[in-house]
């Protein structure tokens, strides 16, 4: 089953409106999109909560790392540079962190608060390879932005 974002979006604005708590909206973005698409086996948030420094935030799926400084794997890729990371091969990034053996992509997005601040990042790993496309990280993007602001 492929995801259809605009349904999701539709799903999770419904579920979320006039919600404001972060982790409660953090921890229904990942119930819904987790659900979503058989492709997707780990998504959850890491929380920016010391400056160069994430933690595990809401997530679904295998444990996950628990701390991510910004200067290592994927994750601190994107909260290094506020830019979307497409990984079609683990492997192949430098630097990548392993928390799981099976993960061969993944995608991770940066997630904005209102005020411009860096809330954290949304990471969804795949045991396929190359799972992840320019339409995941359209649709993921329009409900970040709908969901935490920017």
């Amino acid at each position: 089953m492929r995801v259809d974002y605009t349904e999701l979006s539709k799903a999770i604005a419904a579920l979320t409106e006039g919600e404001t708590d972060e982790v409660a909206l953090m921890a229904t973005v990942v119930c819904e999109v987790h659900n979503a698409d058989n492709r997707f086996d780990w998504t959850g948030f890491y929380r920016v909560v010391a400056p160069e420094l994430l933690k595990i935030g809401p997530y679904q799926g295998g444990h996950g790392c628990l701390v991510i400084p910004f200067s290592r794997g994927v994750c601190g890729a994107v909260a290094r540079t506020g830019e979307t990371q497409l990984v079609p091969d683990v492997e192949a990034f430098p630097g990548h962190i392993a928390c799981s053996s099976s993960t061969r992509s993944e995608i991770v997005l940066p997630v904005w608060r209102k005020d411009g601040s860096l809330l954290g990042v949304f990471d969804i790993d795949s045991d396929q390879p190359d799972a992840f496309d320019e339409a995941d990280d359209k649709g993921l993007s329009r409900i970040l932005r709908e969901v935490f602001g920017r």
